[in-house]
């Protein structure tokens, strides 16, 4: 018995003495900061061949699988490729895992996972997950909260608070019991007020993540704030390089889009820097499509085009190749706009509300009526004049169907809104909701919050709120979730929240 023992002693003194297991780390070298820097401007080959050297070199080094899921997120967010979702979905827990071996010590240990389940939300609504999508946002929301009063120096933790507090105060009714069942209240003033001082901020974090920030940032003022020119001075600001980083260069052009600038969209689509070390993706030929079809223009054919043969993805399918047979019904080529038709019923998704109206409409039998149609397209691309002049000289009683009318109404309005003349554009919005009040179309509606829009620009609050609650009180009409949102967010600037 006792000869055992000189093997149970060796055994304990190799044990007790053997090299401990290196403790994980979160250290955001150097190379980790470049590697961050290639992946925010989308070159994220070279992110991932500078991940790499990181990983062989300091194993035991979490950041660059945090690092690696901002690949995947971009990836999968703006080509929504299913067959990469099932590839890239596993990493989503591996990582959530492997941040879990940090120092519990670290502001980095509930930072990362927040920014992890907060990038899976967003892509698992782009594939349709909303619930899924819902309780990611959820952990992603109770974890930076948790970090921010456990570390409340570590400024990255007001970006991300900040941007989803917003977010969770312009929740629309229609999702009101998502929120309410996930718990989330939130501020869109005291999200921006986080947001403000985290851009501020000269910090070593607020420098690293200053990007990041700008591009939620400009988002949140643009459809939050509703603060369209503070945007694009802010932009200016800022000097973003919209050239060679090709983030900055979609939030431009794409904000340009939707601020009705599609020649100012163009030219930045035009001139970004091509190399082939930029993530490839689809979007910019919907982008270009779009800007060209808001001018009429006949190349607009071979952006779309190009955009459904190539995207594999189901967000705004339906409402490109809406916008495709608008095109070829302008042109007068019949047989290819209702080629176009058909396939709006057959592709894509109506996950978004604009691929919701596209199906509504190819469901029909009716087609836009071609002046009101060319009008839109020439008034959301910016060009306000040309609009002007097509329809003057009408009014609702050139037009027969009471669609026809109310859209003419609510057109005319909005054209005069665009050119400053804000008194004659409130006739015709409210023309619009008499008109439309108890319709399904969307111009009511719409007509009541860009009225509340004026209100509120003259600085006339408890008018613009009036007008705010109008555009929340009607129902069942198309656009519902976003026109809401739009709305309570006005309201909400209004009372100062």
């Amino acid at each position: 018995m006792n000869r055992l023992w000189p093997t149970w002693l060796a055994l304990l003194l190799v044990l007790l003495y053997a090299p401990a297991r290196a403790e994980k780390v979160f250290d955001f070298n150097d190379r980790c900061r470049q590697a961050y820097h290639e992946i925010i401007q989308l070159k994220l080959n070279a992110g991932q061949q500078l991940l790499n050297a990181e990983k062989a070199q300091q194993p035991d080094n979490l950041i660059p699988y945090f690092l690696e899921n901002y690949i995947d997120f971009f990836t999968l967010f703006f080509n929504e490729d299913p067959e990469e979702y099932k590839k890239r979905l596993p990493n989503r827990e591996t990582r959530l895992d492997k941040m879990e071996e940090g120092p519990k010590n670290s502001p980095f240990l509930l930072f990362t996972r927040s920014v992890i389940h907060f990038q899976w939300a967003a892509v698992r609504i782009k594939f349709g997950n909303n619930w899924d999508a819902g309780w990611e946002f959820r952990r992603s929301f109770l974890q930076i909260k948790n970090n921010l009063q456990s570390f409340p120096g570590f400024t990255p933790n007001l970006l991300y608070a900040g941007a989803m507090q917003v977010a969770a105060g312009t929740i629309p009714d229609g999702y009101k019991w998502l929120s309410n069942l996930l718990g989330i209240n939130g501020s869109i003033k005291k999200g921006m007020n986080r947001m403000n001082v985290f851009l501020r901020g000269t910090d070593e974090w607020s420098v690293l993540f200053h990007e990041e920030a700008v591009f939620y940032y400009c988002y949140l003022k643009f459809y939050i704030e509703n603060d369209k020119p503070g945007v694009f001075q802010f932009i200016e600001k800022q000097r973003l390089d919209v050239v060679n980083h090709h983030l900055f260069a979609y939030l431009a052009a794409n904000l340009n889009l939707n601020n009705q600038q599609s020649e100012k969209a163009e030219q930045i689509i035009t001139a970004k820097n091509n190399s082939a070390a930029y993530m490839f993706t689809p979007v910019w030929d919907m982008e270009m499509g779009y800007a060209k079809v808001h001018h009429l223009d006949p190349a607009a054919a071979f952006y779309l085009e190009r955009f459904i043969a190539t995207f594999k993805g189901k967000f705004y399918v339906k409402d490109v190749l809406q916008k495709l047979s608008w095109h070829y019904y302008l042109q007068g080529d019949e047989a290819k706009a209702k080629a176009c038709r058909q396939k709006v019923l057959k592709s894509g998704s109506t996950f978004s509300e604009a691929d919701k109206q596209a199906q509504k409409e190819a469901s029909s039998s009716q087609w836009p009526n071609k002046l009101l149609l060319q009008a839109r397209l020439l008034n959301d691309g910016g060009y306000y004049r040309q609009a002007l002049a097509l329809l003057h000289g009408k009014n609702t009683g050139s037009f027969a169907l009471p669609e026809e009318k109310l859209e003419f109404a609510y057109r005319a309005g909005r054209l005069y809104d665009d050119i400053g003349n804000d008194s004659v554009a409130i006739l015709f919005y409210k023309q619009a909701i008499d008109l439309g009040k108890n319709r399904k179309e969307h111009f009511a509606a719409r007509a009541a919050l860009q009225t509340g829009y004026i209100f509120e620009r003259r600085g006339d609050k408890q008018t613009a709120r009036q007008w705010f609650q109008r555009c929340l009180n009607m129902d069942d009409h198309d656009f519902k979730n976003s026109l809401d949102q739009r709305a309570k967010a006005g309201l909400a600037r209004c009372n100062n929240e």
